[in-house]
Parts: structure tokens; C-alpha cells; sequence
């Protein structure tokens, strides 16, 4: 028996597969991967911070931007991405013109969007699981996370670099582009699903809007009640704030009646929590912003970390090892680079929104400082180490 044929190029002649099409789609999707790089790339170097670079503890809230732009341009990159396939999909029944020097271009350009979509569909994956915490996967989602990163940048400039007379050549509108919307007239054959092109791009735009106007909230309070698509809503959780890990996760339980914090340094001290609460106390009102994207303001009440380290001698410029209760984990510690440590916001907060800390949030003490993930705000503190 016989084998249909596959179908030509020729077979598709929507108007809606046409390069000027694909090139503006293309576009917005450029936009939201190069701001979800951009964001990405600042959100890792928080936790993963080379020599060279100097991170500042303020804007005090910049972290919440970046990682909510972050994760709200990746959502919205899926439906990008779809749309941008279904655009050029008929690319795939372009015979190879072998033998000849074209073909080696065409094998060049089919492995770089084979590479690209390969791993920007893996991204956008194991992106969305990480909002919702779970990590069916046996490899580190970090560092796989932001390997695929560079990789997408890489096939991506590969791509452009082939693609680019095409692109240059369909950046701007024909005369046919800037046919009045009151008539549907188009100078190529109508789309079979009776669409015309700027009818896909409201249709493009429209699902962008309402997937990011549905997963926003998590980030942004006054947009809460629509977060339909949003892991984590606003104000839910003990003390109004979301949890990620809980002291049951950690391995925390209930705090001894005798646990004392430390902070080790030229001189070593020792406090109850009641002479902890006898100290000074300073109230700063910074969000708690997570990896996973949602962010939320709160008011907290302890003791200013430049404080604790005159009480104990450190010299001007310290910084600091935060030590936890929790029971092992990536995060039971954490460094305190000495911008953040000398900052007046930063704290070891005792009290979030007017009453003692929730042992899910960290009791008896936890650090909260500016511009800095919420995996790094460590909770359960009992010592401080002084780092020269």
C-alpha cells in the first residue's frame, strides 16, 4: 500500500502563516524572553553572587519586581510560544534544496529552532512546577534552570543570525498590513478559521493579557481576587502571609523554653528571647518576595542586625553567616553580604504584623533584610556568625 504523500509548503496559504505574521509574534515573545533572561539572571546572582559583582540592598523592594516580572514573562511566554509555532509550523513540509549550499542553511536552521523550542518548552516546564513547589525530576532545578537560560540565548542569536534577511525584510508593514479594520479586505486568500491577521494578533494579545492578568495577583495585592492561575494568594497564611516551607518541612518543632541566640564574633554573646525583646527594638515594613514569583508586603518589629554586631565588636565592613534550626536543607544557612548587614532595614525580626513571630514564620527569630529573596531571609535563627 502506497504512503500518503506529505503535504508542501505550498499547501498552506493562510495569511496567517506568512513571515510578517511570524515576525511580529516573534517579536513580542523576543520582548518577554529577554525580561524573564534579564530578571532571571539578577534573581540567581542574588543567591549565587560572583566576587565581582556588588548587589545593593536597595531599591528596598527591586527584588519583587524583578522576580515577579520574572515569572509573570514566563507564563505569559507559553502562549507566545504556541502561537509563534502554529505560525511557522508549515516550515516543517519545506523540502531540503539537496544538493546544494542552501541545504547546509537549512539543516543550520531547523537544529537552532529545534534546540530553541526544545529548551525553552523544558524551561517554561520546570518553571512553572517550581511556582507550584513540586520537583518531579532527579536534577538540580537551579543550576538546570539557568543552564537552559544560556542555552535559549544561544539558539536564539543562532536563529536571528539565520533568520535575519527574512526578519529585516517583514520588521515594517506592507500597504496590505495597513488595510483599514473596518475592511476585512486582505490582499492574500483569507484564513480557513475566517481570522485576519490583526483578528490573531487581538486573539495573541488577548490570551497574554488574561494569562498574566489571572496569575499577576501573587505579586501584586489589589489584582488577588483574579489570580485564578496564581500558586499562592495574597494574605493567606499565618500572620495574612504565605508559607513555602513550613517548621514541619524543616524539622522544627516546638522552641525549648531555654534556647538562646548567639552571634559569635571579636566578642561572643548569648540572649534569651525575653533579653532579645528587651533590646532596642526598629520596625521596618519590607515585602517577603519568594523565587516562585509572589510577593507580599508586611510590618516587622525586632532588632537591627548593625546593631547586634557593635554590641559585639565586629569591625566596620563584617559580614555574616545566618545559622538556622532547621534541620539540613540548601538554605539552613545563609550569608548576610555587609550592604545588606549595615543596612538599618535589615533585621532579627521577632514580630511580624504586630504579634510574635508564627513558628511557621520563623519563631523565635528569623532575618528579614531589602532587595533579597525570600529564601535568603532566613528563619528559626540561632546564631549569627561574624564573617572579616
Amino acid at each position: 500500500m502506497k504512503l500518503p504523500e506529505l503535504p508542501t509548503e505550498k499547501a498552506f496559504p493562510s495569511p496567517l502563516h506568512h513571515p510578517r505574521v511570524a515576525t511580529v509574534i516573534g517579536r513580542w515573545l523576543g520582548v518577554a524572553v529577554t525580561i524573564c533572561f534579564l530578571t532571571g539572571l539578577f534573581s540567581h546572582f542574588q543567591q549565587a553572587t560572583p566576587g565581582w559583582l556588588l548587589i545593593p540592598s536597595r531599591p528596598a523592594s527591586l527584588y519583587r519586581v524583578t522576580q515577579g516580572l520574572h515569572v509573570l514573562t514566563g507564563i505569559v511566554s507559553v502562549p507566545l510560544l504556541l502561537a509563534k509555532l502554529w505560525t511557522v509550523y508549515p516550515k516543517l513540509f519545506t523540502k531540503l534544496p539537496w544538493p546544494g549550499r542552501k541545504a547546509l542553511g537549512t539543516v543550520f536552521e531547523r537544529l537552532s529552532i529545534a534546540v530553541l523550542v526544545a529548551a525553552m518548552a523544558l524551561e517554561l516546564f520546570i518553571g512553572f512546577l517550581n511556582t507550584l513547589q513540586w520537583y518531579p525530576w532527579p536534577f538540580p532545578f537551579k543550576e538546570t534552570h539557568y543552564a537552559l537560560a544560556w542555552i535559549i540565548v544561544g539558539a536564539l542569536l543562532m536563529h536571528l543570525a539565520i533568520k535575519l534577511p527574512l526578519i529585516v525584510a517583514n520588521w515594517r508593514r506592507t500597504p496590505a498590513d495597513r488595510t483599514p479594520v473596518s475592511d476585512p479586505t486582505e490582499s492574500l486568500p483569507p484564513a480557513i478559521t475566517g481570522l485576519s491577521r490583526r483578528g490573531l494578533f487581538r486573539t495573541v494579545a488577548g490570551a497574554v493579557a488574561l494569562v498574566g492578568i489571572t496569575s499577576v495577583g501573587q505579586s501584586v495585592p489589589a489584582l488577588g481576587p483574579v489570580a485564578v492561575l496564581a500558586p499562592r494568594m495574597p494574605n493567606v497564611g499565618p500572620q495574612e502571609l504565605p508559607v513555602n516551607r513550613t517548621a514541619r518541612d524543616a524539622g522544627v518543632g516546638m522552641v525549648a523554653a531555654d534556647w538562646r541566640f548567639t552571634i559569635t564574633g571579636p566578642e561572643q554573646l548569648s540572649y534569651s528571647l525575653d533579653e532579645l525583646r528587651a533590646l532596642p527594638q526598629s520596625r521596618s515594613d519590607l515585602p517577603i518576595a519568594c523565587v516562585e514569583g509572589w510577593s507580599q508586603g508586611a510590618r516587622w518589629e525586632g532588632i537591627r542586625v548593625k546593631d547586634l554586631l557593635k554590641l559585639c565588636g565586629a569591625p566596620e565592613g563584617s559580614s555574616l553567616r545566618v545559622v538556622s534550626m532547621e534541620k539540613g536543607g540548601f538554605y539552613a544557612t545563609s550569608e548576610l553580604p555587609l550592604e545588606f548587614a549595615e543596612d538599618p532595614l535589615t533585621l532579627l525580626a521577632l514580630r511580624l504584623n504586630g504579634t510574635d513571630l508564627d513558628l511557621d514564620h520563623g519563631f523565635p527569630a528569623r532575618i528579614i533584610a531589602p532587595n533579597r529573596p525570600g529564601v535568603l531571609q532566613t528563619k528559626w535563627v540561632h546564631r549569627l556568625e561574624v564573617l572579616t
